[in-house]
C-alpha cells in the first residue's frame, strides 16, 4: 500500500457527503475547507461526491465557483482527480439527508456504504491515505465492526467521532482527577435522542479514557425514558447530585421545578467492565449545550459545561475542522479509533435498550485499548457468539 504527499503543495482530498445544504455538517466542515467563514484551509478539496441533492442544495453552485468536479460515484471521486499523483486523503460527512428511520428511532444514514466504498476503492488502488468519517460508523454496530476490521486490515489511518469533546470546557478543573474517576454523568439535549445522545456518549467516553488504567470495555447498558428516570433517581439508582452539579455550570438554567420542566428525560446507564459508572441524562428542552460532572473514588467532584457555539458559523466546527486537517497532514488521529468503535456500539445498544425497555448485557463491547493509537490492542467481541443480539 502506498501514500503520497507532494512537498510544497497542499494535500489533495476527496470529500464524500450525504448532502450539502445550509447548516448541514457539510456546510460547516466542507464550507470551511472551501475557504468560507474566514477559514484558511491547509488542504485542497479536489473532488466531491454527494449522495443526495436536496432542493436547497449548495454543492453544485459551490463546486462551480471553485472549479471542483462532482462525480457520480465514490470510486470516481477518489480515482479520477489527478490520476498521476492521486489524492492524499478522504473526508466523509455522512450527516443530514433524507434517509429512513427504523423502529428503534435510528436514522439509517449510509455511513457503512460510504466508508466501505471508499475502502474498496483505496484497496483497488493499493493506497492507504488517511480517512475521516463524521460521527459514528453506522447505526448498526455489526456493520461498524466490519468497517473497523477492514480499516485495520488495510492499515488505513482513521479518525471519526464528534466535535463536542474538543470544545472549551468551563469552568476549568483538574483533569488529573479523572485518573481515579468512579462516576461520570453527562448532560445532553434535543428531541433527536440518537443524533445528540451520541455526542453525549462521545463526551462520556473521552472523559472515561483518562482513567489510570486502559479501557477494558462496557459490561451492560440500560436506557430509560420519562417518569421512570425520576423514579430511579428517588431510589438512588443514578447520581442526581452529579446532574445538579453539572447543571449549575449553565448560567441561564434554573433548577427550580426541574422535574416539572422536564417530565420525560432519557437516561443512558453505562456499566464499564472495571466498575466505572457512566450516565447520560438527555433533556428535551432544558439546555442547549452538553455538560458533565464526575466523582473520584475518594469522593472529590468536578463539573464543567462544553461551551459549543449556538449561532452560525458554529466556531466549535472550526476547531474540529483544524483537527481533521491536522490528521490528514500528519496521518495521526487525535485519539484511538477504538473510541469511535466503542461509542458506535454504545449508541446502537442504548437505542435498542430504550426500544426493548430492558437492560442489555454487552459482551460485544468488550473493547480493550490504550491511551495511544491502540490499533493492535483492541478486542472487539464478535467471535465466539459475542454478537450479543
Amino acid at each position: 500500500m502506498t501514500s503520497t504527499n507532494t512537498a510544497g503543495k497542499k494535500p489533495k482530498v476527496a470529500v464524500i457527503v450525504t448532502e450539502y445544504r445550509f447548516n448541514s455538517h457539510a456546510d460547516v466542515i466542507l464550507g470551511r475547507l472551501l475557504g468560507h467563514y474566514g477559514y484558511s484551509p491547509r488542504i485542497e478539496v479536489v473532488s466531491l461526491y454527494t449522495d443526495q441533492v436536496p432542493d436547497n442544495d449548495m454543492s453544485r453552485e459551490e463546486a462551480r465557483k471553485k472549479g471542483i468536479p462532482i462525480y457520480p460515484t465514490i470510486a470516481e471521486a477518489i480515482t479520477e482527480p489527478h490520476n498521476k499523483d492521486g489524492i492524499d486523503g478522504v473526508i466523509i460527512i455522512g450527516e443530514h439527508g433524507d434517509y429512513p428511520v427504523n423502529e428503534k428511532k435510528q436514522k439509517q444514514y449510509p455511513r457503512f456504504r460510504l466508508l466501505n466504498e471508499v475502502l474498496q476503492t483505496l484497496s483497488d488502488l493499493q493506497r492507504n491515505v488517511p480517512v475521516f468519517s463524521d460521527k459514528h460508523l453506522s447505526y448498526d454496530f455489526r456493520e461498524a465492526v466490519l468497517l473497523y476490521e477492514r480499516l485495520k486490515q488495510q492499515e488505513i489511518p482513521f479518525m471519526g467521532g464528534s466535535s463536542i469533546p474538543f470544545v472549551e470546557q468551563v469552568p476549568s478543573y483538574d483533569p488529573g482527577l479523572l485518573r481515579q474517576v468512579k462516576e461520570i454523568l453527562v448532560v445532553s439535549f434535543s428531541i433527536g435522542i440518537e443524533a445528540y445522545g451520541y455526542h453525549g456518549l462521545e463526551v462520556l467516553q473521552s472523559l472515561a479514557e483518562q482513567r489510570e488504567s486502559d479501557e477494558t470495555g462496557v459490561r451492560s447498558i440500560n436506557a430509560r425514558m420519562g417518569e421512570s428516570v425520576w423514579e430511579a433517581a428517588d431510589r438512588q439508582e443514578w447520581p442526581e447530585d452529579l446532574m445538579l452539579e453539572a447543571l449549575r455550570t449553565y448560567p441561564d438554567v434554573s433548577l427550580e421545578k426541574l422535574r416539572e420542566k422536564e417530565p420525560a428525560p432519557v437516561l443512558f446507564e453505562i456499566d464499564y467492565e472495571d466498575g466505572t459508572k457512566g450516565y447520560v441524562v438527555h433533556f428535551l428542552e432544558l439546555v442547549q449545550q452538553w455538560g458533565f460532572a464526575f466523582r473520584t473514588v475518594e469522593g472529590t467532584t468536578a463539573a464543567a459545561r462544553c461551551n459549543s457555539e449556538l449561532e452560525r458559523p458554529f466556531g466549535h466546527f472550526e476547531t474540529f475542522t483544524r483537527l481533521i486537517e491536522e490528521f490528514i497532514l500528519t496521518r495521526k488521529p487525535p485519539f484511538p479509533m477504538e473510541r469511535t468503535l466503542m461509542t458506535t456500539g454504545m449508541i446502537d445498544l442504548a437505542m435498542e435498550s430504550l426500544y426493548l425497555g430492558k437492560r442489555l448485557e454487552t459482551p460485544e463491547l468488550s473493547i480493550h485499548y490504550g491511551k495511544g493509537n491502540g490499533r493492535d490492542t483492541c478486542q472487539a467481541g464478535r467471535e465466539e457468539g459475542k454478537d450479543g443480539r
